[in-house]
């Protein structure tokens, strides 16, 4: 009896395994890119800075059919497209940060930003839409709920959350010489139209970096959309493109106003400076505007790439005796070179390139 219940089990179990190997397989190749993704995430600075190359299409155009509302409406559709199911709480930061745009000795158009907050990883992110540019950007992967002591280290289900690094863009660089970042201030006064859809303030990002040529290509898409910020931390943008143009996008009166630069550089921080308003947030965006002021003029009105790295690196935020610097780039629109570092690390300054078309 034994021998023959054995010689029963065999074909049985045999049959199990066939199943199991067809289901992973079949796994494997619906979670393909998924799996390509998360694979391809690497740690470049034991302060918590990451890379990652986002495979496959993140369906954007998808979510521009309906927006969001809120950002319960984005972690919706992120969980439901991006992570499979997998919820995600959107964690809004955002404090002191400083970007300027400038011209080398070369005529090469440098874009500096940093991004100044209480503990933040970051992750540099590649992606490449079929029906968009591509682009690098860089995420605070604080906003996707990793901390310091929860980061994407270990396994794919520790790095799983990682997959909504698209929706989640602070600044970026796009095939065209485009760029753009967010910064904090203390008052925005949007618009709405109940005929556009609305997007939030990381995917307004997204939306230029995969949809603008130009700065005035930027400007009229965001004119087409609804903006809300995230956890009502109110934000302008500074975005710039190849030509030299630059121009910050801020929230007046119910209308999206231009701040056009009145020299060969431009400078943003944290106070709304459309007509003149100047409005900060009381702390030191006017001295660090200031500083990166006069460091340029100092510099007849160029800086080159090491002394824009060092500028950076030096007028990062200090709360006390609390560095809020957490992440630095400096994005060549020209050549599509660039420089990334975090918490004032200039000795450990990680180089990349983006193809600039």
């Amino acid at each position: 009896m034994v021998r023959k219940k054995k010689k029963t089990a065999l074909p049985f179990l045999f049959c199990i395994g066939i199943v199991l190997l067809i289901i992973v397989a079949a796994a494997l190749v619906l979670f393909r890119n998924e799996l390509h993704s998360l694979l391809s995430l690497k740690k470049v600075d034991a302060y918590g800075m990451y890379q990652m190359t986002y495979y496959g299409d993140y369906g954007f155009d998808e979510f521009l059919e309906t927006g969001a509302k809120s950002d319960a409406d984005i972690e919706a559709f992120v969980t439901k497209r991006l992570l499979k199911g997998l919820p995600i709480d959107l964690g809004v930061t955002g404090d002191g940060c400083t970007a300027f745009v400038v011209k080398n000795a070369d005529d090469e158009i440098l874009f500096g930003r940093n991004f100044d907050f209480l503990y933040a990883p970051s992750l540099q992110l590649y992606t490449a839409p079929e029906n968009g540019y591509a682009s690098v950007s860089t995420v605070n992967l604080a906003f996707a709920g990793y901390a310091e002591d929860n980061l994407p280290d270990g396994s794919l289900f520790d790095r799983f959350l990682t997959l909504a690094a698209p929706f989640l863009p602070f600044d970026g660089m796009n095939e065209r010489g485009l760029a753009i970042a967010l910064l904090a201030v203390p008052e925005a006064d949007v618009p709405y139209d109940s005929d556009q859809v609305t997007l939030n303030t990381t995917t307004t990002i997204r939306l230029v970096l995969d949809k603008a040529a130009t700065v005035e290509e930027a400007i009229k898409l965001l004119k087409q959309y609804n903006i809300y910020f995230s956890g009502g931390i109110k934000c302008h943008y500074l975005i710039a493109d190849a030509s030299g143009r630059s121009v910050i996008v801020e929230y007046v009166n119910k209308e999206l106003c231009v701040v056009e630069a009145d020299a060969a550089y431009q400078i943003a921080s944290n106070f709304i400076a459309y007509d003149g308003l100047n409005i900060g947030e009381g702390f030191t965006e006017f001295e660090r505007y200031d500083t990166v002021q006069n460091a340029i003029k100092a510099n007849d009105g160029m800086l080159e790439e090491r002394q824009a790295v060092q500028l950076l690196s030096e007028v990062g935020v200090f709360n006390g005796d609390t560095d809020k610097l957490q992440w630095s780039v400096l994005y060549n629109l020209t050549t599509g070179n660039g420089k990334i570092f975090a918490h004032r690390k200039t000795d450990h300054i990680m180089e990349f390139y983006l193809p600039v078309n």
